[in-house]
């Protein structure tokens, strides 16, 4: 993707200095204050998840700079349950939505007990503000565990949330992550924000992104050329009910009703190929942010 777009040159003496392979101070400090991160994983299919962990600020900290420790575990139907052992690849995205700061850590699973799981740090860094809807995050405890509802398709409430939403997480992996321990070969898991309803369906089991302008590293890009396979992840801010997808992608250029001044003319197509709903299974509810601080 890099040598596509020709910033290929520049990435490589760049890469070095932005991506890291230990948490610098500011990250230990920022994912302490966090009250949830997304974790991407992977199966044996080679098919991503991304999943959602939250609890009090201070559930995920750095116990040391090669370490990131969270206190909380998946719930039994969450894929992520199956996928937590030892040398798995795993993907974490912090964020602060009201702050509009991000970062990523990649590595692979070192511990896991009842109480949580380890994660030794293969890559470290930050993104930029751009596309996050400033909203803030609160955690108000554990919610009922209703069952899951789980279908190759989308029902009328689930495609609701799909089609008005202004933001998602979009893990991705290389083909190799669940057999390599490369560095290179990992789980990556990242956010979309844009316009409410950029997530535009043309049939009932598609729908289309446009792809927008950022920091060029295309971690999700460049995995999605190599594994086209998606696991997704959509909340409803104020109910709490929980999205999960896998979706394989499709990547082309084109037209899109949304797609604003940002876009790089790259489409982002989803097929939908399973669907796990969870309802008011969040432990958050997000509390609206004035958009011009």
């Amino acid at each position: 993707m890099q040598r596509e777009v020709g910033v290929a040159e520049r990435l490589q003496r760049l890469g070095p200095q932005l991506i890291g392979a230990q948490l610098a101070e500011p990250a230990r400090d920022f994912f302490r204050q966090l009250p949830f991160v997304v974790v991407g994983s992977v199966d044996a299919r080679g098919q991503p998840c991304a999943s959602l962990l939250a609890g009090a600020p201070g559930f995920v900290f750095s116990p040391d700079p090669s370490t990131l420790r969270i206190l909380g575990l998946p719930r039994p139907d969450d894929p992520l349950a199956t996928h937590l052992s030892a040398g798995a690849a795993l993907g974490v995205l912090g964020i602060q939505p009201h702050e509009r700061r991000r970062k990523r850590v990649n590595g692979r699973l070192r511990e896991l007990d009842a109480s949580g799981f380890s994660l030794a740090v293969e890559q470290s860094f930050g993104n930029c503000p751009k596309y996050i809807w400033p909203r803030e995050p609160v955690y108000v405890g554990a919610r009922p565990e209703a069952a899951a509802r789980t279908s190759s398709s989308l029902g009328e409430r689930e495609r609701t949330l799909v089609a008005g939403a202004d933001t998602f997480y979009l893990a991705s992996s290389h083909p190799e992550a669940g057999s390599s321990h490369a560095r290179s070969h990992g789980v990556d898991v990242s956010h979309r924000g844009g316009p409410p309803g950029f997530a535009h369906f043309s049939d009932d089991t598609t729908f289309s992104i446009p792809d927008f302008r950022g920091n060029h590293f295309y971690n999700t890009l460049g995995n999605l050329q190599l594994n086209p396979r998606a696991g997704l992840l959509f909340l409803d801010f104020e109910q709490g009910d929980l999205l999960l997808l896998e979706a394989i992608t499709e990547m082309s250029t084109g037209s899109h009703p949304l797609a604003g001044p940002h876009a790089t003319g790259r489409i982002l197509r989803f097929h939908i190929q399973l669907a796990r709903f969870f309802p008011g299974a969040s432990p958050l509810r997000f509390q609206p942010v004035s958009t011009d601080q």
